[in-house]
Protein backbone atom coordinates (compact mmCIF):
# COMPACT_ATOMS: atom_id res chain seq x y z
CA UNK A 1 0.00 0.00 0.00
CA UNK A 2 2.33 2.47 1.06
CA UNK A 3 4.89 1.31 -1.80
CA UNK A 4 1.29 2.32 -4.52
CA UNK A 5 0.94 5.62 -2.87
CA UNK A 6 4.86 6.82 -3.69
CA UNK A 7 4.51 5.55 -7.16
CA UNK A 8 1.30 7.59 -7.47
CA UNK A 9 3.14 10.61 -5.89
CA UNK A 10 6.20 10.00 -8.24
CA UNK A 11 3.85 9.84 -10.96
CA UNK A 12 2.36 13.12 -10.66
CA UNK A 13 5.81 15.02 -9.73
CA UNK A 14 7.23 14.03 -13.41
CA UNK A 15 4.11 14.56 -15.32
CA UNK A 16 4.21 18.24 -13.91
CA UNK A 17 6.22 20.55 -16.23
CA UNK A 18 6.29 24.19 -15.83
CA UNK A 19 5.04 26.34 -12.96
CA UNK A 20 1.55 27.23 -12.05
CA UNK A 21 0.19 31.41 -12.79
CA UNK A 22 0.06 31.91 -9.49
CA UNK A 23 3.97 30.98 -9.06
CA UNK A 24 4.72 32.82 -11.70
CA UNK A 25 2.78 36.22 -10.77
CA UNK A 26 4.27 36.37 -7.22
CA UNK A 27 7.40 36.09 -8.82
CA UNK A 28 6.76 38.93 -10.86
CA UNK A 29 5.21 40.67 -8.16
CA UNK A 30 8.45 39.98 -5.46
CA UNK A 31 10.59 41.49 -8.95
CA UNK A 32 8.52 44.33 -9.18
CA UNK A 33 9.01 45.36 -5.01
CA UNK A 34 12.79 45.03 -5.70
CA UNK A 35 12.74 47.23 -8.78
CA UNK A 36 10.23 49.95 -6.81
CA UNK A 37 13.33 49.96 -4.54
CA UNK A 38 16.41 49.47 -6.00
CA UNK A 39 15.62 52.15 -8.60
CA UNK A 40 15.84 55.36 -6.69
CA UNK A 41 18.54 54.18 -4.22
CA UNK A 42 20.90 53.54 -7.99
CA UNK A 43 19.75 56.88 -8.86
CA UNK A 44 21.06 58.43 -5.56
CA UNK A 45 24.17 56.77 -5.40
CA UNK A 46 24.69 58.03 -9.44
CA UNK A 47 23.79 61.74 -8.27
CA UNK A 48 25.77 61.62 -5.47
CA UNK A 49 29.03 59.77 -7.38
CA UNK A 50 28.59 62.81 -10.11
CA UNK A 51 28.76 65.70 -7.08
CA UNK A 52 31.96 63.64 -5.55
CA UNK A 53 33.75 63.80 -8.90
CA UNK A 54 33.57 66.84 -9.37
CA UNK A 55 34.56 67.76 -5.79
CA UNK A 56 37.33 65.63 -6.42
CA UNK A 57 38.31 67.97 -9.51
CA UNK A 58 37.58 71.31 -7.73
CA UNK A 59 40.18 69.59 -4.97
CA UNK A 60 42.68 68.97 -8.04
CA UNK A 61 42.72 72.11 -8.88
CA UNK A 62 43.15 73.52 -5.56
CA UNK A 63 46.18 70.91 -5.37
CA UNK A 64 47.90 72.42 -8.53
CA UNK A 65 47.06 76.26 -7.47
CA UNK A 66 49.05 75.61 -4.04
CA UNK A 67 52.39 74.05 -6.06
CA UNK A 68 52.05 76.94 -8.51
CA UNK A 69 51.85 79.58 -5.69
CA UNK A 70 54.74 77.27 -3.67
CA UNK A 71 56.92 77.29 -6.72
CA UNK A 72 56.24 80.64 -8.81
CA UNK A 73 55.93 83.34 -5.91
CA UNK A 74 58.17 81.40 -3.36
CA UNK A 75 54.77 80.69 -0.99
CA UNK A 76 53.78 83.61 -0.94
CA UNK A 77 49.85 82.93 -0.29
CA UNK A 78 48.82 86.45 1.19
CA UNK A 79 45.89 87.62 -1.56
CA UNK A 80 46.45 85.06 -3.91
CA UNK A 81 43.97 84.64 -6.92
CA UNK A 82 45.17 82.05 -9.30
CA UNK A 83 43.13 81.77 -12.05
CA UNK A 84 42.54 78.26 -13.90
CA UNK A 85 42.74 79.18 -17.77
CA UNK A 86 43.12 82.75 -19.06
CA UNK A 87 45.56 85.47 -17.43
CA UNK A 88 43.04 87.69 -15.87
CA UNK A 89 42.99 87.84 -12.30
CA UNK A 90 46.06 86.04 -11.72
CA UNK A 91 48.45 86.87 -9.20
CA UNK A 92 51.53 86.60 -11.28
CA UNK A 93 50.44 86.56 -14.52
CA UNK A 94 49.95 83.20 -15.96
CA UNK A 95 47.30 80.46 -15.47
CA UNK A 96 47.75 76.86 -14.09
CA UNK A 97 47.63 75.55 -17.64
CA UNK A 98 50.21 77.90 -19.42
CA UNK A 99 53.13 77.02 -16.64
CA UNK A 100 52.06 73.30 -17.06
CA UNK A 101 50.30 72.52 -13.53
CA UNK A 102 46.83 71.46 -15.31
CA UNK A 103 46.04 70.01 -18.57
CA UNK A 104 45.19 72.38 -21.25
CA UNK A 105 41.31 70.24 -21.49
CA UNK A 106 40.00 69.71 -18.30
CA UNK A 107 36.61 68.24 -18.35
CA UNK A 108 34.08 68.36 -15.29
CA UNK A 109 33.19 64.27 -14.93
CA UNK A 110 30.08 65.30 -13.66
CA UNK A 111 28.90 66.31 -17.38
CA UNK A 112 31.48 66.44 -19.64
CA UNK A 113 31.72 70.09 -20.03
CA UNK A 114 35.10 71.54 -21.03
CA UNK A 115 36.49 73.48 -17.91
CA UNK A 116 37.52 76.87 -19.56
CA UNK A 117 38.40 78.86 -16.27
CA UNK A 118 38.37 79.77 -13.10
CA UNK A 119 39.49 80.90 -9.63
CA UNK A 120 41.29 79.57 -6.82
CA UNK A 121 41.02 82.57 -3.87
CA UNK A 122 43.22 82.36 -0.81
CA UNK A 123 42.92 84.87 2.16
CA UNK A 124 45.12 86.96 3.94
CA UNK A 125 46.70 84.49 5.73
CA UNK A 126 47.30 82.08 3.26
CA UNK A 127 43.89 79.64 3.49
CA UNK A 128 41.96 78.14 1.15
CA UNK A 129 39.01 80.60 0.35
CA UNK A 130 37.29 79.05 -2.76
CA UNK A 131 37.66 77.39 -5.79
CA UNK A 132 35.36 78.65 -9.02
CA UNK A 133 34.79 76.61 -11.48
CA UNK A 134 33.65 77.86 -15.47
CA UNK A 135 32.89 75.15 -17.95
CA UNK A 136 31.30 75.43 -21.66
CA UNK A 137 27.79 75.70 -20.24
CA UNK A 138 28.27 79.08 -18.97
CA UNK A 139 31.27 80.73 -20.79
CA UNK A 140 29.98 84.07 -18.90
CA UNK A 141 28.71 85.26 -15.98
CA UNK A 142 28.59 83.52 -12.74
CA UNK A 143 30.87 80.11 -11.87
CA UNK A 144 29.18 76.80 -12.67
CA UNK A 145 30.65 75.64 -9.31
CA UNK A 146 31.69 77.76 -6.39
CA UNK A 147 33.16 75.38 -3.33
CA UNK A 148 34.08 76.74 -0.52
CA UNK A 149 37.51 76.13 1.16
CA UNK A 150 36.51 73.91 3.73
CA UNK A 151 34.45 71.79 1.50
CA UNK A 152 37.68 71.48 -1.02
CA UNK A 153 40.30 70.42 1.99
CA UNK A 154 37.89 67.69 3.55
CA UNK A 155 37.66 66.13 0.15
CA UNK A 156 40.05 63.02 0.27
CA UNK A 157 43.08 62.61 -1.34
Amino acid sequence: MLAQAIKRRLSKEESQKGFTLIELLAVIVILGIIAVIAIPMIGNIITKSKADSDLATARQIYDAARLYVTAEDNGAFKDAVVTIKGATGTKLGEDLTAKGYLESSIYLPSNKDLITGGLVTFSNAGVLQSVAIYTTSKPTGDADLTYAGDVVLKQKK
